[in-house]
């Protein structure tokens, strides 16, 4: 832990050459990872993660220095690299520090790091069992995580504050192969609890059959076409387009910087009037969800996008200086090695008032798009390039058959005026996002939606 007046000599010794900000970050972090190929268990590995990182303002620069030393010479030593960096003539004066409990909106009922390990494998043999039954699964993976992260936080503001993040995951991948092609189907559902998410939100036998049913079923899928044609996209991983065509142009990691598509775009329609999309970190045990941020600011519900108007930024410590605007409890990093930046917690397009028969119904001739892949997405210009991992081919508003191989192509700012139609069901999945500050948990999400109009690639 990070007792309050190490802290305290921690700040004062940053800010010696006249840094206007100092900060210290601990973390301390338990993690464990199982793996099981083909029903046999391939790993069982334990990871401690222990040290701390300073950082220190000078006006708009930052600097940031991390050690896994956290005694008080170490702690000293790092202040003292850090304030090395910056030479100013006016010296500041940290403000005393004062503890400010965090309070928990995320129940723990079992703590991860204290269940057994083979209560764990228990878990993964059963997905295990429901994959060895399915004939053309050639291979299968079964993975287990969880983590228990303990951060303390102070600055010179005068905060001192601590929590504590438990997270619990369970992937399966599932390859289909006729052999000569393989196709994948993966599941991997995760949230901020302990082990009773096998009993509030896991079935790892459901788990292993929808990803074995994805790969089975884009098996037999022909070849998707190309072209210009309307795409509804379903809800959960169907977010994914949202979070990285248009997300992360809305952090100040690239707005503050120019960077972005959105730049000065506050208050000015960027997409349809059906279109609201948040970035909320309060939902309670959401996987991207958090008590405070990495910087000690507590989490908030952010409303990114109102009825197609753009609202606000997501916003850290150090881009609020360069766009002289609020912080919004965005500053995340993946430990104590990254100094935090603007990153996004649950984001999601809000639910509309558009029934899912209807928008299928009356969308002619094009792509259903049940679950998105992995992509590419450019912030600067906000072009995008999405495999869909399951999709199906429309006629007439009626769904034909799967395909494969299909890819959306298209531009975060473009898209979004083209969206028509937004279900009432809004669904969330888990991922992991990697930026400027590490790789952190993320939810991405919305409801069925339909864009008039997108490039869809096919083979």
């Amino acid at each position: 832990m990070l007792k309050q007046d190490v802290a305290q000599a921690v700040i004062a010794e940053v800010l010696k050459t006249g840094g206007d900000f100092a900060e210290i970050f601990l973390e301390d972090r338990q993690n464990h990872n199982l793996s099981m190929l083909s029903g046999k268990i391939e790993s069982v590995n334990s990871r401690r993660l222990h040290g701390a990182g300073v950082r220190v303002f000078n006006g708009f620069q930052g600097v940031y220095v991390y050690t896994n030393d956290t005694s008080l010479e170490g702690l000293l030593a790092c202040a003292r690299r850090a304030a090395s960096a910056v030479e100013a003539q006016k010296k500041h004066t940290a403000a005393p520090l004062m503890w400010q409990e965090t309070p928990t909106i995320h129940a723990i009922r079992e703590m991860p790091d204290r269940v057994k390990t083979a209560r764990k494998v228990e878990k993964m043999k059963m997905a295990g069992a429901v994959l060895k039954q399915e004939k053309e699964v050639a291979q299968a993976s079964v993975g287990y995580l969880d983590s228990v992260q303990r951060v303390w936080i102070a600055n010179s503001e005068g905060l001192f504050t601590s929590d504590t993040r438990v997270y619990t995951r369970f992937m399966v991948s599932a390859i289909a192969s006729n052999g000569t092609e393989n196709q994948t189907g993966y599941e991997g559902p995760g949230a901020m609890q302990g082990f009773e998410i096998f009993d509030q939100r896991i079935d790892p036998e459901a788990v292993a059959r929808e990803a074995a049913r994805q790969a089975v079923l884009m098996l037999h899928a022909p070849v998707c076409p190309s072209g210009v044609m309307p795409v509804v996209i379903d809800n959960g991983f169907g977010g994914v387009i949202f979070h990285e065509a248009c997300g992360h142009s809305l952090e100040a990691t690239s707005v503050a910087v120019g960077n972005s598509e959105f730049c000065g775009k506050l208050g000015q329609k960027i997409a349809a009037d059906c279109v609201t999309a948040v970035d909320d970190g309060t939902i309670p045990n959401e996987w991207g969800s958090l008590n405070i941020d990495d910087e000690g600011t507590p989490t908030t519900k952010l409303v990114l996008i109102e009825n197609g108007i753009l609202k606000n930024y997501m916003i850290d410590k150090l881009n609020a200086r360069r766009m002289q605007m609020p912080v919004t409890g965005s500053g995340r990093r993946q430990g104590y090695m990254f100094a935090p930046t603007s990153r996004m917690r649950n984001t999601y397009i809000a639910a509309g008032k558009d029934d899912n028969d209807e928008i299928i119904a009356t969308m002619g001739d094009g792509l259903y798009a049940r679950r998105m892949g992995g992509g590419s997405v450019e912030p600067t210009t906000g072009k995008f390039n999405f495999s869909v991992q399951e999709g199906y081919l429309v006629k007439d508003g009626k769904i034909v058959h799967p395909v494969r191989g299909a890819s959306l192509i298209g531009r975060g700012s473009e898209i979004l005026p083209k969206i028509d139609r937004v279900g009432k069901d809004m669904r969330m999945a888990q991922g992991m996002c990697g930026s400027l500050s590490g790789s952190i948990p993320t939810n991405v999400g919305q409801p069925m939606i339909r864009v008039a109009e997108l490039t869809v690639g096919g083979r």
